[in-house]
């Protein structure tokens, strides 16, 4: 494996149905619990909630990148996500996202598509989510 930037470090005990997390620096520490959808209480977060608010936070810093070196604003964007839980079929289950992505500094639709198009190849999330799963893009009201 390469040279890191930056390593992340957490701690889960008891899993998503009645656990426990925390970062090792201290500044996250979540009750994890089923959603009510999934017959738990809601009463605390559940590990799609976090991938969606993670990646859209990674997607919004790829957009800021893109638009820079592109000498576009694009640090605005407010992005809305949804992780979907789906069942496979095989008894498993896989993740589907949908990032609903508002760029209100560009109003060009052309311009707006492509630099999500290119945040989609710069974001770690994406990358990592590149095949896996089915990502649908959003943008400014239009869908990709």
């Amino acid at each position: 494996m390469t040279s890191a930037l930056y390593t992340a470090q957490a701690h889960v005990t008891g899993g998503r149905a009645d656990g426990h997390g925390r970062t090792a620096d201290g500044r996250l520490e979540v009750d994890l619990r089923q959603p009510k959808e999934l017959g738990g209480d809601g009463e605390g977060t559940n590990p799609e909630q976090l991938f969606a608010i993670g990646y859209a936070a990674c997607f919004a810093a790829s957009l800021a990148l893109v638009g820079q070196r592109k000498q576009v604003r694009a640090d605005d964007a407010a992005i809305d996500a949804k992780v979907m839980l789906i069942p496979a079929g095989n008894g498993g289950f896989k993740l589907g996202v949908e990032l609903e992505i508002g760029l209100p500094s560009i109003a060009d639709a052309t311009q707006a598509s492509d630099l999500v198009r290119v945040a989609h190849q710069v974001c770690p999330y994406s990358n990592a989510t590149r095949g896996n799963i089915d990502v649908a893009l959003v943008v400014n009201g239009t869908r990709l």
